[in-house]
């Protein structure tokens, strides 16, 4: 096992394509990690043939102070993308865990607001025990939905083909979509995902969080036609669903078809949960991304939250990718 920076062969890639086909059609192809600038170091484990049969690069990340993304985990993250093909994933994991384990131990800003992170195919089951045996818990989830069939020919851009369903509003509630008046409802029902989310020790709310959050939402909602939609309940403000629209590039690169749109966030007080408003809510995000003819919508949700999983599932979500997190990175084994 060393650290390296060689290119490995075609086989490498050949194996893990083969891998994640079998285990899930909305993977994208897989593409080997170059070295990050943040950090630069790339480690290979060879077969019994020399070859490399994993390769793994790190990347160092650490938030703006200012910035809503530190809300959203550890405020200094060292991240190892991991691709492994060969005969035995979990040993060969292991090798390039060992590696990095190895290169972290001389790295800087590893404290209790840090995280080493390995996001790892959710239905690339083979690999789970080794992360485990690290250290490692699973964290957060990026759920798809779609209609994606192997071997099946897709309709233009790959479109999915399942008919929107609106469901009506219940009695009491309206839904619409919301605008720049709305910016401070919006901002309170965010934070109250965030709150909640805090629960489950991925999500932290920070001095930063209310600022950022307030200004990427006002420039949201400024947008014509933007995608948030509020629901309320004798014209109180009782739940939101903020997505972003097509194309969402950021996020794109995990999938296997684009464009795609993201949930950012959905959120019913906790009075009103069980009554089908959030349900309302999301056929509106549904039928949105529908019109636009987008295949994928994704969204994150907390591994740990346990009315997530269910809920997302009855609205044709399942998990693609798992973040797998030593936090603080010094619990990393």
């Amino acid at each position: 096992m060393s650290a390296a920076r060689g290119t490995p062969g075609t086989s490498l890639l050949d194996d893990i394509s083969r891998r994640w086909r079998a285990a899930d059609a909305l993977l994208p192809a897989p593409v080997l990690p170059a070295p990050d600038s943040s950090c630069g170091a790339v480690f290979t484990v060879p077969g019994a043939d020399g070859q490399p049969n994993a390769i793994g690069a790190c990347e160092h990340w650490q938030a703006d102070p200012e910035s809503l993304e530190l809300t959203w985990g550890a405020a200094r993250r060292f991240q190892l993308t991991a691709r492994v093909g060969g005969p035995d994933v979990g040993a060969l994991l292991d090798g390039l865990l060992q590696l990095w384990h190895v290169h972290l131990a001389g790295a800087h800003g590893i404290d209790d607001d840090s995280a080493a992170v390995v996001v790892w195919p959710s239905r690339d089951i083979d690999g789970i025990r080794t992360l485990l045996g690290r250290g490692f818990a699973p964290r957060g989830i990026v759920a798809a939905r779609g209609s994606i069939v192997v071997g099946v020919s897709a309709s233009p851009a790959g479109r999915a083909q399942t008919p929107a369903q609106t469901t009506p509003a219940p009695p009491r509630f309206a839904i619409r979509r919301a605008g720049p008046a709305d910016t401070e409802a919006v901002v309170r029902l965010g934070l109250e995902v965030i709150r909640y989310d805090a629960h489950f020790g991925g999500v932290v709310e920070r001095p930063s969080t209310a600022p950022a959050l307030r200004s990427e939402l006002a420039a949201m909602l400024s947008e014509p036609e933007c995608w948030i939609w509020l629901a309320e309940r004798d014209h109180n403000p009782a739940g939101v669903l903020i997505a972003e629209r097509p194309p969402a590039q950021w996020i794109a690169p995990l999938v296997a078809a684009a464009p795609v749109a993201y949930n950012m966030l959905t959120f019913v007080s906790s009075a009103d949960r069980g009554t089908g408003v959030a349900a309302a809510l999301v056929d509106c995000f549904h039928e949105a991304a529908n019109r636009a003819g987008v295949p994928l919508t994704l969204l994150h949700y907390e591994d740990a939250n346990p009315l997530s999983a269910p809920f997302w599932a009855r609205h044709g979500y399942r998990p693609l990718w798992t973040s797998w997190e030593a936090r603080p990175a010094s619990t990393m084994r």
